[in-house]
């Protein structure tokens, strides 16, 4: 099983640091008001879901276009959950350190999601 995750998405860092964000976004969601289960919490699971499994569906591609295809469409989910996360602080379902935790990570994976796409387009 090592030997498999050597050359698996597991191992890239944009993928580890979008699995922790969707993550902590079903945790801190399970704490908003039940009317909104089919609203904004499915609404924000679907996007932060989005992110690293658009990065697991690129990487098993094996042409350049379609890599930069799956990951452009991570970034735009990516950018939808920004949005959210910043609804939903408005509306007072997330306390200040949650807030502050979520945009940390949205800004990690945004930056390494970025650098990603640029180094796939610039490889040969």
């Amino acid at each position: 099983m090592q030997d498999e995750n050597q050359n698996s998405y597991r191992r890239l860092i944009v993928w580890q640091k979008a699995d922790e964000l969707a993550f902590q976004i079903y945790l801190i969601t399970r704490d908003f008001p039940k009317e909104e289960i089919f609203g904004l919490t499915s609404q924000m699971r679907r996007a932060a879901f989005s992110v690293p499994a658009n990065i697991v569906e690129g990487y098993a591609r094996s042409s350049k276009k379609e890599k930069i295809q799956f990951y452009t469409i991570a970034r735009g989910s990516l950018t939808e959950l920004e949005y959210y996360i910043d609804f939903v602080f408005r509306l007072n379902y997330l306390a200040r350190n949650q807030y502050q935790l979520l945009t940390k990570l949205r800004n990690e994976v945004g930056r390494l999601l970025s650098g990603f796409i640029k180094s796939v387009k610039n490889d040969s």
